[in-house]
């Protein structure tokens, strides 16, 4: 099974992915970490890709297409994965296409997490971050038992830069111009799966379960 999470900044994408890949037993592709962690290794790619993450602007398609060819063909054409965060772009679409094509496979499914933007603006604007474990946390929604403390490891929480408000109004817009195009291309394709994200937690990965048992 090859899988594509799409939808909007802040559709719970994220959240989504992990169980998909716990159940299905799926190797995550998240060009986010990919970003992340090329950075923290110093590599040029990835500090010049943090560069547009954190000013709210999608990373180049060069240094994407090259960070996601580099894992998908270091993972193989056996390996069954769900990819978050690419493609974002038409261009990007049609890159992973030939890439899979060179490999000789193709997606299975794109679940397409539909949500409004004000409710997209009200989740990403609250989200906290730990600095040492990664855990995520709401202000809102799903605050720590003591303000700017991680309950799981102690460490500090932080707000990404990519969520403050400008950022995500800026994110929001370029999904609008760049990323919607794609779900008419898979749509085209006949691999498209739009899933209701307003609904709870349980309900979206409900949903998600049942349109992959269809297509498969």
């Amino acid at each position: 099974m090859k899988l594509l999470v799409m939808g909007p900044p802040g559709a719970g994408k994220g959240s989504q992915a992990r169980k998909l890949i716990r159940d299905f037993n799926l190797e995550h592709i998240s060009t986010g970490d990919m970003f992340r962690q090329s950075a923290e290794r110093g590599e040029e790619l990835g500090k010049k890709a943090m560069e547009y993450i954190n000013d709210g602007n999608l990373v180049s398609d060069e240094i994407t297409n090259r960070i996601v060819k580099k894992k998908l063909f270091e993972e193989g054409a056996n390996t069954c994965f769900l990819l978050d965060g690419y493609p974002r772009t038409v261009t990007q679409a049609h890159a992973l296409d030939d890439m899979l094509q060179e490999m000789g496979s193709k997606l299975t499914a794109v679940i397409n997490i539909v949500v409004d933007k004000e409710v997209i603006l009200e989740r990403m604007v609250g989200r906290r971050v730990c600095r040492d474990c990664g855990y995520t946390y709401h202000t809102h929604f799903k605050p720590p038992k003591e303000e700017g403390v991680c309950d799981k490891c102690g460490g500090e929480l932080y707000q990404r830069p990519d969520d403050k408000l400008e950022s995500v109004r800026n994110r929001l817009r370029i999904y609008e111009e760049k990323t919607r195009p794609i779900i008419d291309y898979y749509k085209g394709r006949g691999v498209l799966v739009n899933i209701n994200g307003m609904q709870s937690f349980e309900a979206v990965y409900r949903d998600i379960r049942k349109a992959l048992r269809d297509l498969t």
